[in-house]
């Protein structure tokens, strides 16, 4: 695909007890409340919005501000909140186990990865962007891998789980790593190659289905998409805009230098984890693996890089000044992490005060 391609967004969403800001399992009768709005996620502690295909970005954060609204009605409605967390900061109520749905895929999933699924609390924001081909897709998923950390390090916004400091930034992608078949991939190659891992992963018999093929980014088939899968769910809908620009820049980049016969840059998946642990580690606030070296650099340096990077694309999409400034905000405020952690501080260390934070910033204040 040539030029500026569609681009939208789903966000998995936590819904919490709006006094002890503890998780609550009442994605059914929030979604009867939003009369088909809202799609179930494996935990009923939670609920999933999805954008339309968008051409630019205001329309992308109209649609997932209207989204996110209708969301907060329904949950207020069924007697509960709603909140841009990827980790729940106050642990569940004693002796309560996070709540798996009982029955369908869900319940099958459950059933055969057992601890895995049953403490899957975890809420992400997936990117998709349209590409011209299936195998134009591949393309983009080999040339993005490198930079996938850096995403992940800017969205971070996980750093509480149970209750509990973890040291991370985002302890999501720690939970999630747990799944046998998340992470980043290899350089492909090919559609074929592509199919054919999938293929192989399938025929072990351990996934149920394709859809549970976890990499951090992978072809939609149904959509004709790449999708973007490793950043942590924004406590903000200006972070959220932010990554979905810079995600779409990515595959845009990817996409021409695929055309182009650039070849990717091939590191070793085992490099590629290391590079996600140092940024789901300290977010911004540390080192990153720098994707031109493969070696650590300061987060500002190589956030830097990825805006040189996608530069291109992100000016063919009149997007250049918001990621700039998204960026420059990251950099200056810090990402959701820190923006939980200072909520707690300022409490005395009760956990409970980032949920109240975060449910103040879910939506942005009436013009």
């Amino acid at each position: 695909m040539t030029g500026v391609p569609p681009f939208g967004a789903e966000e998995e969403l936590l819904l919490v007890d709006p006094v002890s800001g503890a998780p609550r399992g009442r994605a059914g009768a929030v979604r009867d409340e939003a009369d088909g709005e809202l799609d179930g996620e494996m935990r009923t502690e939670q609920v999933e919005t999805a954008t339309a295909p968008h051409a630019d970005a205001a329309a992308l954060a109209a649609d997932l501000r209207r989204r996110r609204r209708e969301a907060r009605e329904a949950a207020r409605a069924a007697g509960v909140d709603v909140a841009g967390l990827a980790t729940s900061p106050v642990a569940p109520d004693e002796g309560a186990e996070p709540a798996a749905v009982p029955d369908g895929r869900y319940g099958r999933i459950a059933e055969r990865f057992g601890a895995i699924a049953t403490a899957q609390l975890t809420s992400g924001q997936h990117v998709h962007v349209e590409v011209g081909s299936l195998e134009e897709g591949v393309g983009v998923l080999d040339h993005i891998g490198v930079w996938l950390p850096v995403l992940r390090a800017l969205a971070a916004n996980s750093p509480c789980w149970r209750g509990r400091d973890t040291s991370y930034a985002s302890y999501r992608t720690i939970v999630w790593s747990r799944w046998p078949s998340a992470g980043p991939t290899r350089v492909f190659g090919s559609l074929a190659a592509y199919d054919a891992a999938v293929a192989a992963m399938l025929s072990t018999d351990t996934l149920l289905d394709e859809a549970m093929v976890y990499f951090d980014a992978r072809l939609s088939r149904e959509l004709g998409t790449v999708e973007v899968r490793v950043t942590d769910v924004a406590l903000e809908i200006d972070d959220a805009v932010l990554v979905a620009v810079l995600a779409r820049a990515l595959v845009t980049t990817a996409a021409r230098d695929w055309r182009d016969g650039v070849a990717p840059r091939d590191e070793p998946v085992e490099a590629l984890r290391l590079a996600h642990w140092r940024a789901a580690r300290w977010g911004l606030t540390g080192e990153l693996v720098d994707p031109r070296t493969g070696k650590p650099a300061p987060a500002e340096e190589v956030l830097n890089a990825l805006q040189d990077h996608v530069a291109g694309a992100l000016a063919d999409a009149g997007d250049a000044d918001l990621a700039a400034a998204g960026c420059a905000r990251l950099l200056a405020s810090g990402t959701g992490s820190v923006r939980q952690r200072a909520a707690v501080e300022a409490a005395g260390g009760d956990p409970a005060a980032a949920v109240h934070d975060a449910r103040e910033r879910f939506l942005p204040a009436p013009m």
